[in-house]
């Protein structure tokens, strides 16, 4: 059936191409597109339009979603896939937009069988086979290269649950080490946790430390928007994510020598 899935991927495309002005707008917006190679900018165009067709975006709490706001968010998380298989983002359809920070009740049992209600404040939210959510105002500041994106975070969730939950765990490539991930992304985070719990005023954020799910999204967040900081913080982590993302951001924002 690959006849197939090509002949749809070129219908969809012929149709439903962002036109280059619209594409060329959006990117230039985003600094952590920087340096991507004319070949990239291309796969990079058709990747966001595929999803976009894909994807239904839904507005809640009196949002406003126009084009600019749906590209914007595709083409930052078709840059996470940009050499992944196509079909990661499958299994769910839809990306809910709120116009700010949003409620979320959340139940939890404790070790004596009592259920506990919070209330969190969140700019994003994914769920394993549901819904992405998202902040527009959250989404507007992420992209600038200064390691904040609630964009890259939601969507690095949704490929941390291709196997499962989200773990800190995603579905590995042919040539990558399990062992090696474990012990590298598990080293990095006891790191984290001990200097967190210290006090210590962390370069990453402390958020991280929450949960070993969150450790994966916010490190996607930094090895894109700053991959300086995590080479120099956990350049292990970093080597592992450069593997898994087929990407080298400390190299391609660098520029040339």
């Amino acid at each position: 059936m690959k006849w197939f899935s090509r002949w749809r991927r070129n219908r969809i495309l012929r149709r439903h191409l962002i036109p280059h002005d619209a594409f060329a707008s959006s990117a230039n917006r985003l600094p952590i597109l920087d340096g991507l190679t004319r070949d990239e900018l291309v796969r990079l165009r058709e990747a966001a339009s595929l999803l976009l067709v894909d994807k239904t975006f839904s507005a809640a709490g009196g949002a406003e979603v126009d084009g600019a706001m749906q590209r914007a968010i595709a083409l930052q998380a078709c840059l996470l896939t940009l050499n992944l298989d196509d079909g990661s983002y499958d299994g769910w359809s839809e990306i809910i937009l709120y116009p700010d920070e949003f409620l979320r009740d959340h139940e939890e049992m404790d070790e004596t069988g009592v259920v506990h209600v919070t209330r969190d404040i969140l700019a994003g939210e994914s769920w394993h086979g549901g819904p992405l959510v998202l902040s527009i105002a959250d989404v507007e500041s992420s992209g600038q290269a200064d390691g904040y994106n609630v964009v890259l975070h939601e969507f690095a969730h949704k490929l941390d649950m291709l196997n499962g939950d989200a773990n800190a765990f995603p579905p590995l490539h042919r040539g990558m080490n399990a062992a090696a991930w474990a012990h590298d992304f598990g080293t990095a985070y006891e790191d984290l946790c001990r200097r967190v719990d210290a006090g210590e005023d962390t370069a990453i954020d402390p958020y991280a430390s929450s949960a070993p799910a969150e450790f994966f999204a916010v490190l996607t967040e930094v090895f894109f928007e700053t991959p300086g900081l995590l080479h120099a913080e956990y350049p292990a982590v970093y080597e592992q994510l450069k593997q898994f993302y087929r990407q080298h951001p400390l190299q391609r924002l660098a520029g040339p020598a």
